[in-house]
């Protein structure tokens, strides 16, 4: 009965978090997709706790509710901008979860099969699922529980550089140690021998060695990856986070954790691949940590940024019948939504044709852009993706670049040695007049020039994007 109820749950829940993944493709289920989310995960929780091998009330509960109030303060305190370093923090914590969980299933692994048929006869929960197994099912489960040690150990270290980059405390530029692509090789071949050896014996001095070697691997695989790539890399983390739950709950013989875990995993390989797509990057490329690329000397840029002062702007807006803003990071970090909202309103209210161009890859998380406009409560229909307004560029006539570097820069398409070559990109400088709002004459956080700053339709609105938009809102007639 016990099983029946907590299958029947396991069921449901998953169903819940179908639905709640197919509900986030869009701005307008997204918020009833949450709660599926929600209701599915105290559903699997619930069941979790009264199903079978059910113990530990007491710090189960202790647990949950330290968790619980964790998570309300990270989700009341954090702050849109640190949205993608939460969210890759949040990917190291599933890793090592996975790697704890495998290691407790090595352990009572070997304590099942040290003891007598009379014992094993008295077990419950997960002992007793080990204990019905023959050595043809041990041998699986001692696969299936490396491979979720091994993703895991991959996905925390990863996720840990990860949320180090984008958090500014570790360098973003694409770091590697003497030997390069040798050593990640070398780590995979060390993980390899130390699978064979922990499938012969069963030991856990190999599963040690190899959760060694996993670490490295995905500390050094991050660190290879350089600061324009951080939005694919936080997907694909979010991708390994899944197979790694996977691989465990095969190991538990969980089957919630399968479903969830393969769910969370293939929507982050899709999602990675169709950012690499969006980026003109390999697939394969990202995740080694970034083989082949463009080489050579970049082209050099020339010419002058012109500036451009707040009565200057308003004047060119107020002239204006159709205006494209494309948002980016420094949209964010400034919190300049809310303003850039209202800028919105009131153009609208003028009869002007005000619209959104939002690339695959603005900001340092999918769909970061989106998340600040919604909030912002900037109408659905003007927010367009980057395939479906790059053609209306030349007739346009002013587009409004607000704290964006990599994808409105014309070196993708003009410098084939440029980091980003190839890379599709919104080509505002196609407009007949283009308005940069950036802080200064920084190259921003890829560290990559761009030429548009420098072309005779550019005029650089200088500051801080917020206060900078303030000040042109009154100026708007």
């Amino acid at each position: 009965m016990e099983y029946g109820f907590t299958t029947a749950a396991y069921v449901v829940a998953a169903v819940l978090f179908i639905l709640s993944l197919g509900g986030l493709s869009g701005q307008e289920s997204a918020k009833r997709a949450v709660w599926y989310g929600i209701a599915g995960m105290a559903l699997a929780i619930a069941a979790t706790l009264f199903g079978p091998g059910a113990g530990l009330w007491l710090l189960s509960l202790v647990l949950i509710a330290s968790g619980g109030i964790i998570g309300f303060q990270l989700a009341t305190k954090v702050k849109m901008t640190q949205m993608p370093e939460l969210v890759a923090a949040m990917h190291s914590l599933v890793g090592l979860a996975a790697v704890f969980v495998g290691f407790i299933a090595h352990f009572e692994l070997g304590r099942v099969l040290a003891m007598d048929a009379s014992g094993k006869a008295a077990l419950e929960g997960f002992a007793a699922l080990l204990a019905k197994k023959d050595i043809v099912e041990i041998n699986i489960l001692r696969v299936e529980l490396f491979l979720g040690v091994f993703i895991g150990a991959v996905t925390f270290t990863g996720s840990v550089i990860a949320y180090g980059k984008l958090a500014g405390k570790v360098n973003t530029a694409a770091n590697k140690l003497p030997g390069g692509h040798m050593l990640n090789a070398g780590a995979a071949v060390i993980s390899v021998l130390a699978l064979i050896w922990y499938f012969n014996t069963g030991g856990f001095f190999p599963l040690f060695i190899m959760t060694l070697a996993a670490l490295f691997i995905g500390y050094h695989l991050i660190m290879g990856i350089g600061g324009a790539d951080m939005p694919v890399v936080v997907s694909m983390l979010n991708s390994y986070s899944g197979w790694a739950a996977a691989a465990i709950g095969f190991s538990l013989g969980n089957d919630l954790l399968i479903v969830v875990g393969a769910l969370v995993g293939s929507s982050g390989a899709i999602l990675s691949y169709i950012m690499c797509k969006a980026m003109n990057r390999s697939f394969i490329s990202v995740i080694l940590g970034g083989f082949g690329g463009p080489s050579g000397e970049q082209m050099s840029v020339e010419g002058e940024q012109i500036a451009i002062d707040v009565d200057g702007v308003a004047t060119l807006l107020n002239e204006a019948d159709s205006v494209i803003i494309i948002p980016g990071y420094g949209m964010a970090v400034a919190q300049a939504q809310a303003a850039v909202a209202e800028l919105t309103r009131k153009l609208r209210a003028k009869g002007k044709n005000v619209r959104f161009a939002i690339h695959p890859v603005a900001g340092r998380l999918p769909g970061h852009m989106n998340v600040l406009l919604a909030e912002a409560k900037v109408p659905y229909d003007i927010v367009m993706e980057m395939d479906e307004i790059n053609e209306d560029f030349p007739t346009t006539d002013v587009a409004i670049v607000i704290g964006s570097n990599d994808i409105v820069n014309p070196a993708a398409q003009d410098d084939p040695n440029s980091p980003i070559a190839g890379m599709p990109v919104l080509e505002c400088w196609k407009a007949k007049q283009v308005i940069v709002s950036k802080r200064g004459q920084g190259t921003g956080y890829s560290g990559i020039e761009n030429p548009l700053f420098y072309k005779d339709n550019t005029r650089m609105f200088y500051g801080d994007a917020k206060a900078s938009l303030d000040a042109l809102l009154p100026k708007i007639e």
